[in-house]
């Protein structure tokens, strides 16, 4: 027998819709406090790494509000409606990102000054490494099966803040360790080049797509692939 599907109901919808505002609600409060610690303890370290990654959350915020204001509205054509314009937002924070990042990560590999140890910058780059995947784990199933590019996008923001955290851990313990004050920006330009690439893809629409009509005799079993996409959704990535 022959069924059709057609994505997800409209009560599914509204409980994808309830867990993404929620998500991002944490991720913005999150980040916010992230940010003051970070940017504090970088002031006092004199760690341009530390700075970089307070300034992160803050682009991060950008990126998470511009996803709730989408999904702010009840109504779902509104949020459809206003997807382009937070894809383009979280795509100018992806570039923010991306531009701040290099320009930082060569300003450390000129010289300009070495950065004390800081034990707080560790305990915060490990705090962030443990909190963020499940954050962006847990939106990006979310944004996949509602459909939603931006909420998909987003998560790849919160992905791209836990490899910072993971770039930040690894600079500040060789720092502290071997005193390899080069490591941290190396890696750092190699996070920038990712997020140049997101913020493109961001612009572009790409990451996930809105559900297709598509015959299938097995809906419940054919509803996602190893990626979390569903049968009809060929674009996601």
């Amino acid at each position: 027998m022959t069924a059709i599907y057609l994505g997800p109901t409209p009560a599914r919808r509204e409980a994808l819709a309830r867990r993404i505002r929620l998500l991002v609600a944490a991720t913005i409060t999150y980040n916010v406090v992230e940010a003051i610690a970070a940017l504090t303890a970088g002031t006092m370290a004199s760690s341009t790494a530390l700075i970089g990654f307070g300034l992160d959350s803050v682009i991060e915020v950008s990126s998470a509000a511009a996803v709730a204001w989408q999904f702010s509205a009840r109504d779902h054509s509104i949020r459809e409606a206003r997807e382009h314009r937070t894809l383009r937002i979280i795509s100018v924070s992806f570039f923010a990102l991306g531009a701040y990042v290099a320009v930082d990560a060569v300003r450390a590999l000129a010289g300009t000054g070495e950065a004390d140890r800081s034990l707080p910058g560790i305990v915060i780059a490990a705090l962030s490494l443990a909190v963020m995947p499940f954050l962006s784990a847990a939106q990006r199933r979310a944004g996949r099966e509602l459909g939603s590019a931006s909420a998909v996008a987003d998560s790849k923001q919160t992905l791209l803040c836990t490899y910072l955290s993971a770039v930040l851990l690894a600079g500040l313990i060789l720092n502290a360790a071997l005193g390899w004050s080069w490591a941290d920006p190396v890696a750092g330009l190699a996070i920038a080049a990712i997020a140049i690439k997101e913020g493109r893809d961001a612009w572009q629409g790409k990451g996930c797509c809105a559900p297709t009509i598509t015959p299938t005799t097995a809906p419940a079993k054919d509803a996602g692939d190893a990626g979390g996409c569903r049968s009809g959704c060929a674009c996601c990535s």
